[in-house]
């Protein structure tokens, strides 16, 4: 107990690099093996010299492209592969949820295959027996937990797989996307439960796709490409990294540039997103404040310049184009650096992920200044309100009519 009171880190990693073999011609029977002699491979490097640290009680995030090494990480540090080189070091429990129905028999029902996971991780019968009831009500199988898993959906076995992991009394709790198979609303009580874990303590580690998810719910993140590390840190920071490297891939490979265009009397210096307590953010809250943030420098005085932006959904769709000439607004005389805000009070966009493009203008908005095209991206989360469809919540209210009466059947 002294011991593990002086334990900051729940996992350590030090040059941790993996390699798999690639087999080229490899013989299909035990006579084409003896006619062709030993099978030639190559060495596949899926991890590259990898050190990181994930503090007890934290959650940390993995980022990165498809093939960049992130899951063959967490199976390194769930122990299910051994590194090639380097070393592993964890402390508490782990419970991992990384292939879809993984350790699950096909042929056994969900409540023997609940059991048998217990039992994989070190639970007894009675351990179990106490859990399985919050198990089975979690996952929402009531109806199919006796029936052989081979007939569940593939949403069946992540609902029943994360149950499972994360009512085994975890210290260290691994999760691969798996979760984005389930619907929004499992995803939900999966995020809410995770939540919850990390007030008892418990340690996670995340691979997700979602960005969103790895900023607001991660304190640190790293970055892997190609079995590399490169950037790890504060999960705001890292993930803020890894868009703009996504950013740059994509306008190199669709020929869009991303640079400032016009004249540069007046140029833009940086775009912040502000919460409604003035913090830095990269992510917003449907129905809360948000203020856009423009930073400029102007090169001499410049009279009543207009400031505007372009939101766009990540589809393209336009969603809004507000200005300060739109607005009646005067932006005077401005001279050096400053900024300029537009704030909104009650955020009416939807969750998900919406590009701003910033331009700035001189009074008539027929002289470009500066222009900064689809440069600037925010995400947006659910807020504590009701939810609603489509791409804004307009805030309105239903009113059913005044004296209106429901027939009763006959």
């Amino acid at each position: 107990m002294v011991e593990d009171a002086v334990v900051e880190d729940a996992v350590v990693a030090e040059g941790v690099s993996k390699s798999f073999r690639l087999y080229k011609d490899r013989p299909a029977s035990l006579k084409a093996l003896v006619t062709a002699g030993r099978a030639r491979y190559d060495d596949f490097w899926a991890l590259r010299d990898v050190s990181l640290r994930v503090p007890r009680g934290s959650a940390y995030g993995l980022v990165g492209h498809n093939g960049s090494g992130k899951s063959t990480m967490l199976r390194i540090l769930a122990r299910i592969h051994q590194p090639t080189h380097g070393q592993v070091t964890t402390h508490g429990r782990i419970s991992a949820l990384l292939d879809l129905g993984a350790g699950f028999h096909p042929e056994l029902s969900g409540r023997e295959n609940v059991y048998l996971n217990g039992a994989i991780l070190g639970l007894s019968k009675q351990q179990i027996d106490r859990v399985f009831d919050e198990i089975v009500q979690f996952s929402g199988l009531h109806e199919f937990i006796d029936s052989p898993v081979k007939i569940y959906s593939s949403g069946m076995y992540v609902r029943l797989g994360f149950a499972v992991a994360v009512h085994v009394d975890p210290e260290i709790l691994i999760i691969d996307e798996v979760i984005s198979v389930g619907d929004m609303e499992f995803q939900r009580r999966c995020l809410e439960h995770i939540y919850a874990l990390r007030r008892q303590g418990v340690t996670v580690l995340l691979v997700s796709h979602s960005l969103q998810l790895v900023q607001t719910m991660c304190d640190r993140a790293a970055w892997l490409d190609h079995g590399r590390l490169l950037a790890e840190g504060a999960a705001l920071d890292v993930t803020r990294q890894y868009i703009d490297h996504v950013h740059d891939q994509q306008a190199a490979s669709e020929g869009v540039s991303t640079e400032h265009t016009g004249t540069g009397e007046v140029t833009i210096t940086d775009v912040e997103f502000l919460d409604g307590a003035a913090t830095p953010t990269a992510v917003a809250t449907t129905g809360e404040p948000l203020v856009v943030r423009i930073h400029f420098r102007a090169s001499g005085q410049i009279e009543e310049p207009v400031f505007g932006l372009g939101i766009q959904t990540e589809g393209g769709v336009d969603l809004s184009g507000p200005n300060t000439r739109l607005a009646g607004v005067s932006t005077g005389t401005v001279m050096g650096d400053g900024y300029v805000d537009y704030r909104i009070e009650r955020l009416p966009l939807m969750p998900g992920t919406v590009v701003f493009t910033v331009g700035i203008f001189d009074q008539h908005v027929l002289h470009q200044f500066d222009y900064l095209d689809q440069a600037f991206e925010l995400h947006v989360r659910p807020g504590a309100g009701p939810e609603h469809e489509g791409l804004v919540d307009l805030g309105g209210t239903w009113v059913a009519p005044a004296g209106a009466k429901r027939e009763s059947a006959r």
